[in-house]
């Protein structure tokens, strides 16, 4: 192509992506929610609508699509027009539903893509203070030791919580007794009640048992501590950085979304995950913003699905 026919296509290519970035967004935004009003990704979304809403001068609207490990609400997402004006909050749970089902409508990082990780929250080893062992090195010497003398609250087949004590017993060969709950959450009675032994859940559900002295505290499943429970080691420290374990959420738009629109939402989304109020919030519940890059974070959910997929394999944990 002589030189300056190739001037001209790029000035027209320019030309457009600067009219389309000046034109997004043309109309409200949704966000589309894999779980329930009130839930830690609900209120995550919420907390970036407003910010969202406020830099591009439109209503962002938030819509919960529980159900099916994520699958609702990624389906619909991905059939929405390829534009930037929808929006998907993906969970941790929807790169494991990516390993556990033969869909391939809407996939993370291939029918849709990614703008930006928001929240990283690492879960926690908590147990019942009846439990002996005052250490989390403690605890799975005795476990080894005893194989499914002590029980672990799992959520059903794929759930981040079956996959952390999977992990346990490959990582560490330790055999805990699985003990299905049908809610997130919903074992937390009973880990206090003493029926259960063992828990990995976010921290801003059981902080306030852990300082009552209801519950204690083993470890951080991450490579540092958290401000919020200064004197509980981290799983990196105890020299066990394999058992790593991160609940994590992000913003993904349908495949083909124009990269004009990509960007201008990656702006938004990083000043919002980044404003002081939104990083206080996440700070107080034992999270902390990503805020990386639409290339950083398709390779995370890589380095996720690598992760996560070993795990399932080794296992033979089964898709429902």
């Amino acid at each position: 192509m002589p030189v300056r026919a190739l001037f001209a296509l790029l000035v027209v290519v320019f030309t457009v992506a600067n009219a389309l970035a000046q034109s997004f967004p043309s109309r409200p935004i949704k966000i589309l929610v894999p779980s329930v009003p009130g839930s830690s990704p609900d209120i995550r979304a919420r907390q970036i609508a407003a910010k969202l809403s406020d830099a591009f001068g439109q209503p962002v609207i938030v819509e919960n699509r529980p159900g099916a490990n994520g699958l609702i609400a990624a389906r619909e997402a991905a059939k929405a027009p390829a534009d930037g004006h929808t929006l998907f909050l993906a969970l941790i749970n929807n790169a494991v539903a990516d390993l556990l089902t033969t869909e391939t409508c809407c996939r993370l990082n291939q029918e849709l893509i990614p703008v930006s990780r928001f929240s990283m929250t690492p879960l926690l080893v908590v147990v019942n203070p009846a439990v002996p062992g005052r250490t989390l090195t403690e605890f799975l010497e005795q476990a080894k030791a005893k194989p499914e003398a002590f029980s672990y609250a799992s959520h059903g087949p794929g759930s981040i919580s079956q996959l952390v004590g999977e992990m346990l017993k490959l990582e560490r060969g330790v055999r805990l007794l699985e003990v299905p709950y049908k809610g997130v959450n919903s074992e937390l009675p009973d880990l206090a009640g003493g029926q259960l032994n063992v828990a990995f859940p976010v921290p801003q559900v059981v902080l306030a048992s852990i300082r009552a002295g209801k519950l204690r505290a083993l470890a951080v499943m991450a490579r540092e501590r958290l401000d919020i429970l200064p004197d509980v080691p981290s799983v990196a420290e105890l020299g066990m950085p394999s058992i790593e374990a991160v609940a994590w959420n992000g913003i993904f738009v349908p495949a083909g979304t124009p990269a004009p629109a990509v960007q201008a939402l990656h702006r938004e989304l990083v000043r919002a995950y980044t404003s002081p109020e939104v990083r206080e919030q996440l700070h107080a519940g034992g999270a902390y913003a990503a805020a990386d890059t639409p290339e950083e974070f398709a390779a995370f959910v890589r380095a996720e699905k690598e992760k996560w997929g070993k795990v399932i394999r080794e296992a033979g944990i089964k898709g429902q």
